[in-house]
């Protein structure tokens, strides 16, 4: 499809202050305290590099987690599109896709492992991607395909008694004994 015929309602970034920006109050994404932190880091480590989009009243359509971690940092100031033209049921739809669409990508942990590695590799800290010490930790982790001994497997020919109770006496019993095990 060709630029000229695409629609481009927010076409144009601009500083706006935050305290004229409008929340949605209804807004079913949330932001816990660690997430807002870990937004406030990744703005600390490189910049503001989204900016918030907002109606023609300055309503907040996506961005309220980077406004949160805007006013963490005492940034007072924010760039800011403005989507014009939209129907108020295509803002509000607008404010759950938005969230919704980026929790539907998935990740090739193949591909995630080695740039990680590569990013690790040249000193960067891999916890301002986002991903937590035991994500990563979980992530790197290599399975062991070594043999085991007999003490990490227990013992094999020793099986644990398979026990019943009976609902009506309350009678229990090993089903191993009575050869049904």
């Amino acid at each position: 499809m060709a630029d000229d015929k695409f629609q481009w309602p927010a076409d144009k970034v601009e500083r706006r202050p935050i305290s004229e920006l409008i929340p949605y109050a209804r807004n079913s994404r949330t932001h816990s305290d660690a997430q807002v932190a870990q937004i406030a880091a990744s703005i600390r480590e490189w910049g503001w590099t989204m900016p918030i989009l907002v109606d023609e009243d300055g309503n907040v359509i996506a961005g309220h987690g980077r406004i949160m971690a805007a006013q963490k940092l005492g940034i007072a100031d924010v760039p800011c599109m403005t989507a014009t033209g939209w129907s108020e049921a295509k803002r509000r739809a607008y404010v759950i896709a938005d969230n919704k669409l980026a929790l539907n990508a998935g990740w090739d942990d193949n591909v995630l492992k080695l740039e990680l590695q590569d990013v690790d590799a040249l000193g960067f800290d891999l916890t301002l991607t986002g991903f937590d010490v035991a994500e990563l930790a979980n992530l790197f982790d290599e399975p062991d395909f070594a043999p085991g001994t007999e003490g990490d497997q227990g013992k094999l020919d020793e099986l644990a008694p398979k026990m019943v109770t009976c609902p009506h006496c309350q009678a229990e019993w090993d089903l191993r004994e009575h050869g049904q095990g």
